[in-house]
Order: structure tokens, then sequence, then C-alpha cells
């Protein structure tokens, strides 16, 4: 078999799942319900968050809180400040991709 498999949760349980983590690049699966989110923190390569269901609620740097909807893609620079939250009722689901994968 040449392909790798990776497999996702699927339930609504709150998950921050390291799916892949290599030298190329970081792919997350993240889950959150109301009111749970990552801490505030820099990002550390460029990021690429797909909103899959839900409402993410984010502010980077020292915007104000931007909402986006499912089937939103967003690209954030490298070293930006970001506090990422779910702060409504539906369940959040995004997929996060770092590239070029940190190096520390």
């Amino acid at each position: 078999m040449v392909e790798q498999i990776f497999k996702l949760s699927t339930g609504n349980e709150k998950a921050v799942e390291k799916v892949i983590f290599d030298e190329n690049l970081h792919y997350l699966h993240m889950v959150f319900n109301k009111n749970e989110g990552l801490p505030e923190h820099f990002s550390n390569s460029n990021v690429y968050m797909n909103v899959l269901r839900g409402r993410l609620s984010i502010r980077l740097d020292e915007q104000e809180i931007h909402e986006y909807d499912a089937g939103n893609l967003l690209k954030i620079p490298f070293k930006t400040k970001m506090n990422v939250k779910n702060l409504h009722d539906e369940t959040l689901e995004l997929i996060v991709v770092k590239a070029p994968a940190p190096k520390t």
C-alpha cells in the first residue's frame, strides 16, 4: 500500500488532533463546543484555517473579533497574534494547516 491513512474524530467532543506532523506541514483537526478554543498565541508558521462547521470567532493581532461560517478558509501570516474561540451554541470544527511546518 503506497498511501497512508489518517483517521479524524467524527463526534462533537472537544478535540485538537495532530493528524500529520512532519517536516513538510502540520495538519490539525479541531472541534470546539461553546466557549472553548485555543489559548492566545502567535502563529509559528503560515496558518490556513478551514471552517468545516459552526462559526469561528477569531481575533487577530489587535483587530476586533471577526466571525466566519462553514465554508470559509482563512490565511493567517506567520507571527500573527491569534485568539481562536467558539462563542456560539453550534459545534465548531476546523482543519488547520501550517505550511511550511514550524521548525520547533
